[in-house]
C-alpha cells in the first residue's frame, strides 16, 4: 500500500480521511497492536472484549505509526496527538477488511486458500516450500488464519508478491465463507473432514459444509483440492471448477516412497521430489500441497525444505539421544491418531527406542468427548507406547483403554514436573494435546532438562 495516498486508504476501507498524515504516500502493514507500532504502520484500533483498542490510537502515533484505523470518536479523541493519519469507520474490522480485499485486487498475485480439520498449517508449509523457489510467495504466519489475522497477512503483502498462500481457520458456520470474501482465493484446498469443533457444529457432516465454504467462495474457472476419500465433500463440488482429488485412487498420488525420495503421479505427470520427512501425514498434505501448486502454474521439482510452524511436530534431539516430537499446538482424534502412528514408525527407525506419549485433553468434541478419549488409548496401545503420560480430566480417560504404564496428571505444570524425572536416554517423546491445556511447558521443562550421564556412550578415555 506504500504507493497509494492517504485518499485511497481510507476508501479502499470504505472509510472517511478526518486528517491526512504527512506525508503522501501509504502504509506498508497493517498492525492491531499498539506495541507493534512504527514507521510505515497502519494502526487499526479494534474493540476487544477486555479492551477498546481505539483508545491506544494516540499511542501508537506517538510511536510513529502512520496512520490509525478507529472508531469516529477515538480519531477525534487521537486529533491531539503526533501528527498521523486518522481514518474513521464505524466498524474498524470490517474496514480492515475491505482494505485487505482492495490491496489483493490491486496485487498481481495468485491466492490459495488452505483449510481443514487437521493438516492445514503444514501444508500451508509445504507450499510455501514448493512455492518459494519459483514465484515469489507470501504465506500465513503462526495463528494468522483467523477473520483479524488473515486479513492482516494479505495487508502485509509486498507489491510484488506472486502468491498468497493463506490458511483459513474456522470455529463455526460461515466463518470460512467470511475469509474467502476477504482473500478472493483463485484455489481452494481443504486437507481433511474430521471431529473437530463438535461442541459447537454438532456433526461431522456440518463441518464438512463449513469447510466447504472455501469451495463455494471460489469464482468460476478455480480450483478445488480435495481429498479422493471424503465422500462428505461430494455434495459440494461444483461444475464450473476444476476439482482436484489427492490421496489414494486420486488424481495425484503417491506413486513411490523412500527414505528421502517420493514419486508423486500429478494429474497425469511423473514428479520425483526429495524430501526430509518420512511422516505419513505429512507425505499425504504433500500431495494437497503439490497440486495446489500446480494449479497455480508452478510443477513441484527439487528438494522440498520444509520449516515446520512451531509445535506442528518439530524433531528436537536432546541430551542422552532424547528425541523430542513437538506437536502441543492442537489436537484432535484425526490428529492424535497420526501423531501416534509417527511416534511408532520414528521410534523402530531409531532401532528399539522407547516411545513415550505426553497426552493431554483433545477439547470441543461435544457430547462424545470422553468416548474419543478412550478410542485414543487403544491407538497409543496400537502404536506400541511403553510410557504414558495424561494430562487433564478428559485424557485421564485415555488410561481406561491402555494396558502399559500411565501417569496421570492435572495441569501441564504438574506434567512439566513429572516428565523429566520419567524419560530415559534414547526415549522418543510424543508431545500432544489441544492448544489450551498449555503442554508447551512440558516441552520447555524437557529441553531444559539434563539427564544422567548415557550409559551407552563410554567416556574419553575409558575402557571398554
Amino acid at each position: 500500500m506504500r504507493t497509494w495516498t492517504p485518499e485511497q486508504v481510507a476508501r479502499a476501507a470504505g472509510a472517511r480521511l478526518v486528517s491526512p498524515p504527512p506525508t503522501s504516500t501509504g502504509p506498508e502493514r497493517a498492525i492491531i497492536d499498539s506495541r507493534e507500532a512504527g514507521p510505515g504502520t497502519l494502526f487499526v484500533g479494534l474493540v476487544g472484549e477486555r479492551a477498546d483498542g481505539g483508545a491506544f490510537a494516540p499511542q501508537a502515533l506517538a510511536a510513529g505509526a502512520w496512520g490509525v484505523l478507529t472508531t469516529p470518536e477515538h480519531a477525534e479523541a487521537a486529533r491531539c496527538a503526533v501528527p498521523g493519519a486518522l481514518i474513521a469507520a464505524e466498524n474498524p474490522l470490517a474496514a480492515m477488511q475491505r482494505l485487505a480485499t482492495a490491496w489483493r485486487r490491486a496485487l498481481d498475485v495468485k491466492v490459495i486458500g488452505v483449510t481443514g480439520s487437521t493438516g492445514k498449517t503444514s501444508t500451508k508449509d509445504l507450499l510455501l516450500a514448493i512455492l518459494a523457489p519459483h514465484r515469489r510467495t507470501v504465506a500465513s504466519r503462526a495463528n494468522f488464519n483467523t477473520e483479524i489475522g488473515l486479513p492482516l497477512e494479505i495487508l502485509a503483502a509486498p507489491a510484488d508478491t506472486q502468491v498468497l498462500v493463506l490458511e483459513m481457520a474456522m470455529r463455526g458456520a460461515g466463518q470460512i465463507a467470511e475469509l474467502a470474501a476477504v482473500a478472493e482465493p483463485e484455489v481452494g484446498v481443504i486437507v481433511s473432514i474430521g471431529p473437530v469443533h463438535l461442541e459447537l457444529l454438532g456433526s461431522v457432516d456440518a463441518i464438512a459444509a463449513a469447510k466447504a465454504e472455501l469451495i463455494a467462495g471460489l469464482k468460476p474457472g478455480g480450483t478445488a483440492v480435495i481429498p479422493a476419500d471424503e465422500p462428505l465433500l461430494e455434495p459440494h463440488r461444483r461444475a464450473d471448477l476444476e476439482t482436484v482429488t489427492f490421496g489414494a485412487g486420486g488424481d495425484v498420488r503417491l506413486l513411490r516412497s523412500a527414505e528421502e525420495r517420493v514419486e508423486i503421479d500429478l494429474a497425469g505427470r511423473s514428479v520425483v521430489l526429495e524430501v526430509s520427512f518420512t511422516q505419513a501425514h505429512l507425505r499425504r498434505n504433500l500431495l494437497a500441497a503439490a497440486a495446489a501448486a500446480r494449479a497455480v502454474g508452478v510443477l513441484p521439482e527439487g528438494r522440498v525444505a520444509l520449516e515446520l510452524s512451531p509445535g506442528r511436530g518439530q524433531r528436537t534431539p536432546l541430551p542422552g539421544r532424547v528425541t523430542l516430537i513437538d506437536d502441543c499446538y492442537n489436537a484432535n482424534p484425526m490428529s492424535m491418531r497420526a501423531a501416534l502412528e509417527d511416534l511408532a514408525e520414528t521410534a523402530t527407525r531409531a532401532q528399539g527406542a522407547r516411545p513415550v506419549a505426553v497426552l493431554g485433553d483433545m477439547l470441543e468434541l461435544g457430547p462424545r468427548e470422553r468416548d474419543y478419549h478412550r478410542e485414543l488409548g487403544e491407538e497409543a496401545e496400537r502404536a506400541g507406547v511403553q510410557e504414558l503420560i495424561t494430562v487433564g480430566p478428559l485424557a485421564a480417560t485415555i488410561a481406561e483403554r491402555f494396558d502399559g504404564t500411565v501417569h496421570s496428571v492435572h495441569d501441564a505444570a504438574a506434567a512439566a514436573d513429572l516428565v523429566p524425572r520419567l524419560i530415559r536416554p534414547g526415549d522418543v517423546v510424543l508431545i500432544k494435546a489441544s492448544r489450551g491445556v498449555g503442554l508447551e511447558l512440558v516441552c520447555h521443562a524437557l529441553s531444559a532438562h539434563r539427564p544422567a550421564p548415557d550409559p551407552a556412550i563410554t567416556p574419553a578415555g575409558a575402557g571398554a
